[in-house]
């Protein structure tokens, strides 16, 4: 008799021991279980402050267990598994108790889950409650346990759980509801927090307040219960109102987002990644970007846009010229409307932003800023036979002599096109490729006047070769990128610069570039940045420039380049006068705002030139004639003028 009832207890004795083994072994040899989630991708400026958060499909921060309130960790054992550092993966009494109930209403109504039963659920499962989804978490708790410690499972846990409104894990939610990071969560904070992942449809203080407030208190009494704290700071938790709302960084707009757009394309590509998939990588990319001058660029912009002219485009990026970092970029006029960015994608007639290029590659040929051409109406023969009649603005000619100087200055056709055909244009084409411009060009006599199409950030960059003393520029915006366990996976290491230009003559056409602000050089033609010259209170060089369809205007300090492009999409003309203003206004306001803390510097001259005062208009030196009429300019050493001016 005692034999017949002993022979199935061993039996099934034996068998659970073998299915335990067997179990164990398997879970041993499956190894511990792959993660991989997703979690945002954070965008920092260059000094480490965060300007954009990347969501995958799931808005999570992981953060380690340190990082999160103590107050957090307590509610939570206290609400969700009381013995989570007792067990290994599973409360036996608990579960007895759940199933002895699901038997008896015949349905899975009541979990047991403990914590490691939880995370593999929220990392691995569905949510599901049938059994073999039940012994699917129990097996990848098992393999949790055996190869993480519990503050690893906990600290999982904690990360992966959901928050409701797109929230998952404890900083997310944090931030969302508090605006606050984890670990500056108060004990009511981290009571109600704790109860949300039971039913975040349920308990979430945004869907019902009260019902939030309610499992909060249930919270606070079981923390109480289980001695995480005491009667009276539970009393006090309980009293205290708490003021629950979105995170501002919600409410806020979004500050630099075609730069933050263009950095994480440029990230993927570092990381040979898709950029769609960067998002919810977890990585932390350090950028060059300075969020104040982006700040400034943006209200600039959205202050001097005319309001009637809304379909009015603007691309804008700013770099500096010493190390090549893009600081502030404004790709149009609003991301959400239209995320195609005008300064990296769009290409456009240059105008007589081009003229730069064309006189440095003079200067080398032998000009100097008081070489004189006759500025007068002209008709050009061309190679093909044809004839070409170009126009100076407003057809204002000198019908005189005028020099480089004061040609620069007041942007006039007809003594660039004459430089052109002068130095041939095989000579512009490749000084605008010493600039950095890499693109085919044609070497006709019209290039002179930029009927060459390029982008605002390669003008941009050009024009910092000057600002950088005729050194290489290399722009970059990435300058760091650190993956989800902290390791460095891209740092940017510059380039040896090269020298591009020669600095002698790169010097005197910076020079002569700052003439566009001078109104000594005014004459037959205004300069053409008179208009915004008394605003300025540094030393900047630049150069504007018109087509029927483009404004430009492009100027550099030797701090910071600037260029400033204005347009339609579709390429039609700008009619209105004040939408030809915008490019200089932008340009200056915005300078003037980033260089207000800085020093007064100005460019050095090299020792291979020398500075003398000269005429203007006759590009003579200072004589009786002309006294207090001349301006300061500079010469390679031996080709300044040797005779006094006499008009």
């Amino acid at each position: 008799m005692i034999k017949k009832i002993l022979t199935p207890i061993i039996a099934l004795l034996v068998f659970t021991i073998s299915a335990g083994v067997v179990i164990l072994v398997y879970s041993v040899l499956q190894g511990p279980p792959e993660i991989n989630l997703d979690e945002n991708t954070i965008v920092y400026d260059q000094d480490g402050e965060v300007l954009a958060v990347e969501q995958g499909v799931q808005n999570r921060f992981w953060v380690e267990l340190d990082d999160i309130s103590p107050h957090v960790l307590d509610a939570f054992l206290a609400a969700e598994d009381e013995h989570f550092y007792q067990h290994f993966g599973f409360d036996v009494k608990r579960i007895l108790g759940a199933t002895y109930y699901n038997i008896l209403s015949m349905d899975k109504l009541q979990g047991a889950s403990t914590i490691t039963q939880q995370y593999a659920r929220n990392v691995f499962l569905t949510n599901q409650k049938t059994w073999k989804r039940k012994i699917q978490e129990a097996l990848i708790a098992l393999r949790l346990e055996i190869f993480q410690d519990k503050n690893e499972i906990l600290e999982g846990y904690l990360n992966t759980i959901y928050f409701g409104h797109g929230q998952y894990g404890i900083q997310a939610a944090s931030q969302f509801y508090f605006d606050k990071n984890a670990d500056d969560l108060t004990l009511e904070e981290a009571a109600l927090l704790s109860g949300i992942p039971k039913g975040p449809s349920v308990y979430s203080p945004l869907v019902s307040y009260e019902n939030a407030i309610d499992r909060q208190k249930w919270i606070l009494e079981r923390m109480h219960e289980t001695g995480k704290i005491t009667e009276t700071a539970m009393n006090r938790a309980k009293q205290k109102e708490l003021s629950v709302s979105v995170t501002a960084s919600e409410q806020e707009t979004e500050v630099g987002k075609y730069l933050t757009e263009y950095a994480m394309k440029e990230a993927s590509k570092i990381l040979g990644i898709d950029r769609q998939s960067l998002d919810g990588q977890g990585y932390q990319v350090y950028t060059t970007i300075n969020q104040e001058a982006q700040q400034k660029l943006e209200q600039t912009i959205q202050e001097e846009l005319p309001e009637d002219s809304e379909e009015l485009q603007i691309g804008a990026v700013t770099i500096d010229p010493k190390s090549g970092k893009i600081v502030a970029m404004q790709g149009g006029r609003n991301f959400d409307q239209t995320p195609f960015n005008r300064v990296t994608q769009a290409k456009r007639m240059t105008g007589s932003t081009f003229k730069p290029f064309l006189y440095y590659a003079a200067l080398v040929y032998g000009f100097t800023p008081s070489t004189t051409l006759e500025s007068r109406q002209t008709t050009f023969t061309l190679e093909n036979g044809n004839t070409y009649s170009p126009a100076n603005f407003g057809d204002h000619y000198a019908d005189r002599p005028v020099t480089l100087a004061q040609a620069v200055a007041v942007s006039d056709n007809i003594f660039a096109l004459k430089t052109n055909q002068y130095i041939d244009p095989e000579n512009l084409v490749e000084a605008a490729h010493a600039f950095g411009i890499d693109q085919e060009l044609q070497p006709v006599l019209s290039l002179a006047l930029g009927t060459a199409t390029v982008s605002p950030l390669e003008m941009a960059e050009a024009y910092s070769v000057l600002a950088n003393e005729g050194w290489s520029v290399d722009p970059y915006v990435i300058d760091k990128i650190v993956d989800r366990d902290g390791n460095v996976v891209y740092q940017h290491q510059s380039e040896k610069p090269e020298r591009m230009l020669e600095e002698n003559h790169a010097f005197v056409l910076t020079h002569m570039l700052t003439g566009m602000f001078d109104n000594r050089l005014s004459d037959y033609m205004s300069v053409t940045g008179g208009n915004i010259a008394d605003q300025l209170t540094h030393q900047y060089a630049g150069k504007s420039g018109t087509t029927p369809n483009d404004s430009w205007m492009i100027g550099y300090s030797p701090q910071y380049t600037t260029a400033i492009w204005t347009g339609y999409d579709d390429n039609r003309e700008i009619e209105k006068i004040q939408d030809t203003r915008v490019a200089k206004q932008v340009w200056a306001k915005y300078m003037e705002q980033i260089h207000e803390d800085l020093p007064l510097e100005t460019f050095e001259a090299p020792s291979g030139v020398v500075g003398v005062q000269v005429d203007p208009i006759t590009g003579k030196l200072e004589g009786p004639a002309c006294e207090g009429e001349t301006r300061l300019m500079y010469f390679i050493k031996g080709t300044q003028p040797k005779e006094a001016c006499s008009r």
